[in-house]
């Protein structure tokens, strides 16, 4: 499948420099459709209308949204789909770019920590240079990607990922400054549902560089990967734990993808 992008609901042929300048002060969401299906389909639009308020002072309508996705998915069951919002002349535009469906990673990876904090952390707008210098220089280090953390010493997300760690069946995810990714609130959405008999099943708290060790597993998700297995952060390695991913597996399990 090749890339396609539909501008307002029209197919583009060709991109402006007028559009490229526009975009570059935006915010935007990316999903995979499976089926015609989106995991977590309404926080998108939660997450869409929100942005657009905070950064253009405008509401984002969520019928308005599923119509231009609608468009750019035509007969396609099976895709990826990224939702930019931006403004050419005052109105809010929607560019939405169609692309071939990214199955999730099975290799596990290997992070190097790095102190860090996105701009605006809790927008996913279109300033990605930090994200992409970090993730460069952990890659030409010899790890697979850059995992943040604040000056104090506390995890907050790597560079397209949240993160969340595991003792036995409980979960924690970092209480650091980030970007509520909607796959995370998908999965806290699942955990809250199948809560185990004496033992809290997730939880928001700090997770200091030095308690790594005590862990027993870590994984990272976004809209591609649900539950990626880390290897290694820094010099602390993790093996595959079972029993946390049956519980993250149990907990998603119960999360119905949305139809577009």
């Amino acid at each position: 499948m090749s890339e396609t992008l539909f501008l307002n609901g029209e197919p583009l042929p060709t991109v402006t420099l007028e559009l490229l300048r526009a975009t570059t002060y935006g915010h935007f969401s990316s999903l995979q459709v499976r089926d015609g299906r989106v995991d977590g389909l309404d926080l998108h639009f939660e997450r869409l209308d929100r942005s657009s308020r905070e950064v253009f002072g405008r509401s984002l309508d969520s019928a308005r949204i599923r119509q231009n996705l609608r468009t750019a998915l035509g007969d396609a069951r099976d895709c990826s789909l990224r939702v930019n919002v931006f403004s050419l002349a005052g109105d809010l535009d929607l560019l939405i770019r169609r692309s071939a469906p990214i199955e999730p990673g099975t290799t596990p990876l290997r992070l190097r920590p790095v102190q860090h904090q996105r701009a605006l952390p809790h927008l996913k707008h279109t300033g990605t240079f930090d994200l992409i210098y970090h993730a460069r220089q952990a890659t030409a280090a010899g790890y697979d990607d850059a995992l943040f953390h604040t000056p104090a010493g506390e995890v907050s997300e790597a560079s397209i990922w949240n993160i969340c760690f595991a003792r036995g069946t409980e979960i924690v995810f970092p209480a650091a400054p980030i970007l509520a990714g909607i796959r995370q609130q998908v999965l806290q959405r699942g955990l809250a549902s199948v809560p185990l008999a004496g033992l809290t099943t997730f939880e928001t708290a700090p997770v200091p560089l030095a308690d790594l060790a005590t862990y027993d597993a870590a994984y990272l998700t976004n809209s591609i990967d649900p539950a990626l297995p880390v290897a290694a952060i820094g010099e602390i390695t993790y093996a595959p734990h079972p029993e946390s991913a049956a519980t993250i597996a149990a907990a998603y399990a119960t999360q119905e993808a949305q139809p577009i």
